[in-house]
């Protein structure tokens, strides 16, 4: 449960990339899910100082956050497919080689693309990382426990073989 605004702010950062949240009740509910009760004045703060504004989606308005770097354009949360098909490509194209280690995963990538790779897989749900570490070739994932590193490298492998 985070403890700090700042932990907070990532977690709604975190929900807001993975889920098209169409009111603040929603967000409430999945932020509770995760273990984070605030009351829903302190949410509205929260997506004010966040910077997030409601974007059409579909037939639906959900929030959005600015995007990073040099594009700041709010950007809603992909579908799910689109997630899926983004691993699939990045995995064919960059990854080399995949080993667990304890609860941590060694990647390889050929020669400056592991900073992409990490990113890529940074903000992929449902692989159980808890962080990356990139090098020039090589990505280090950390993962809760070996079955997860295990399990992880299995479907990387699995969809870096998959055209």
């Amino acid at each position: 449960m985070p403890r700090s605004r700042g932990a907070r702010h990532r977690l709604i950062a975190e929900i807001l990339g993975r889920h098209a949240v169409r009111s603040q009740n929603d967000l409430l509910d999945l932020l509770a899910e995760e273990g984070v009760v605030i009351t829903q004045a302190t949410l509205s703060r929260d997506l004010v100082e966040l910077g997030a504004v409601k974007v059409r989606h579909g037939r639906s308005l959900v929030y959005a956050l600015p995007g990073l770097g040099g594009d700041a354009t709010p950007r809603p949360a992909p579908d799910s497919r689109f997630v899926e098909e983004r691993i699939r490509k990045v995995c064919t194209d960059l990854l080399v080689s995949a080993v667990a280690a304890g609860n941590q995963a060694v990647l390889r990538t050929p020669p400056g693309a592991a900073q992409y790779l990490a990113s890529a897989l940074d903000t992929t749900p449902g692989l159980g990382v808890l962080g990356t570490i990139a090098g020039d070739d090589t990505v280090l994932l950390i993962l809760a426990t070996p079955e997860d590193a295990g399990s992880c490298v299995e479907r990387l492998l699995t969809l870096s073989s998959t055209t």
